[in-house]
This record gives C-alpha cells, structure tokens and sequence, in this order.
C-alpha cells in the first residue's frame, strides 16, 4: 500500500498569492501533477490540513478544484487556518466523509492499513485540540477493529518538535490521546502537518511525523525558539508512507523540483 501525504498546501484565491509572496495555487497544481505520473500510482492521499489560508469559500473551492485532478481517492481533514464548516460542506462527499454535525473525523476502511482521520482543530486558536468529545469517538473507533494496522491523520501534532508552532501554539488534550495511543498498538502513525516541516519522533508507543508544506512554504527552522517563526519559497513537498511487504511501514519525503533529470553514479 502506498499513501501519499499532502500538507499545508495554504491555497488562496485564483490569482493571488499566501502572505502576498508565495504562489500556493502553482505550487499544489505541480504537485498534483507529480503524484499522477508516480509508478506505481499512490492508493489513497491524505490532506492534513491548512487547505486554505484564510479558510474562506473560494480558497476552498479553488483548493477542491486543484485536489479533484488526483488520479487517486483523496481524504481532507481541517487545520488551523481552515474554517471547519466551511470545509465540511465544499468537500463534503467522500473526501471528507463525516457523519458528525461538530467535528469533521471519520474512518476509511477501503485498504489495507485503517485511516483514521481526526479533527485536531480549535477555533480561534492556533494549536490543536482533542477534547473529551474527541477522545470518545475515537476509543470507539479504535475498538471496532483493535488488531488491524491503523494510521491517524490530523493537522497539529500532538508533541513538541522544538519549533514554535508545536511548543507556543500547544495542544490540548495530549494527554488524553496519548493515552488512547498507548493502549492500542495497532497505531502505526499518527500523520500531521502544522510546522510545514518533514519531522519524526516516537511518541506513546508510535510515530508522529509531520509532512512538508505542498504550497511550497518551508519553515526557517529555529531550535532556539526565541524568533517569530517565518518561512522560505520553496519547491513544493509531499510524505511517501510505503507499506513494505514485510509489513513495515517506511516514510518519504519527496520534493517536486522542474529538474528532474537523473544521473547515474
């Protein structure tokens, strides 16, 4: 089984540019057409989150428009810059699957690996949330299937990376997913975005590791955490999870770049 990973893609209306300098739109288009010409073919694609930037109507819209050229099933669920009912409705449907009038969470049963899309968000704040609400509705989940291999997907990650975005901006509730994750193995990932940087740690038993930016907006990395966080034009980027046939489940970061020549060693 192969996943591909979208993050933070931050898209804003046709024509206009994130922060008034990055080209989100161009940047999510090329991606897109980099994953259709991938061989083999990704199974699924996840979207964790910061779909649009300002989480209007039409930067969802245009974001749904770039989205639906995937030539694979595609899964959305919603970060801090997106607006949670705005989301639900425009991608309503099998991209975002929710049964649930409050939160956008749902699970996909259709592969190999169970996804588990979770929504991280709370409104009006910058960091993520997994209220006691939350934390039920996943035990449940958890419980209908606790031997099959499992991935969760969500915007914030629940841990600190040593960047502002995850030790400022916080996440409520850690603990209480922590322990969720800690009583079922079967959690082979936790998949988020946030920091618009590829980063991994072990965590309660698992992984939590963080996709890139597919807007092309990397993070100037600053472990000192006595800057305010900004971010570099870049070459958009996307996380390969690759399920081996040993069972093993092994992640990739790949960078769309226009040079793409090969050379031999």
């Amino acid at each position: 089984m192969l996943i591909a990973q979208i993050s933070d893609p931050h898209i804003v209306e046709p024509g206009c540019k994130a922060c008034d300098v990055a080209p989100t739109s161009e940047r999510l288009a090329q991606l897109v057409t980099y994953l259709n010409k991938l061989d083999p073919l990704p199974d699924v694609a996840l979207v964790t989150g910061d779909i649009t930037h300002d989480g209007t109507a039409a930067q969802a819209e245009q974001a749904k428009h770039l989205l639906d050229s995937l030539k694979m099933p595609y899964h959305v669920v919603p970060g801090n810059h997106d607006d949670r009912s705005t989301l639900g409705k425009i991608f309503l449907g099998q991209t975002c699957p929710s049964q649930n009038a409050e939160f956008l969470h749902y699970v996909i049963e259709d592969y190999d690996i169970r996804l588990i899309g979770l929504d991280s968000t709370n409104p009006g704040a910058p960091g993520g949330k997994i209220c006691q609400t939350r934390a039920a509705w996943l035990e449940e989940r958890l419980n209908e299937a606790s031997e099959k291999p499992t991935i969760l997907f969500m915007h914030h990650p629940p841990v600190k990376f040593g960047v502002l975005e995850t030790d400022e901006d916080g996440f409520e509730g850690s603990d209480l997913l922590g322990e969720l994750v800690e009583r079922f193995p079967n959690i082979e990932r936790v998949l988020c975005g946030h920091i618009h940087l590829t980063a991994h740690t072990q965590w309660r038993g698992t992984v939590v590791s963080t996709a890139p930016s597919a807007g092309g907006m990397r993070l100037a990395l600053d472990l000192t955490l006595k800057k305010s966080s900004g971010f570099h034009l870049a070459n958009p980027e996307f996380q390969l999870h690759y399920r081996t046939s040993n069972g093993g489940l092994v992640t990739h970061q790949v960078e769309v770049s226009e040079n793409d020549k090969l050379y031999l060693f």
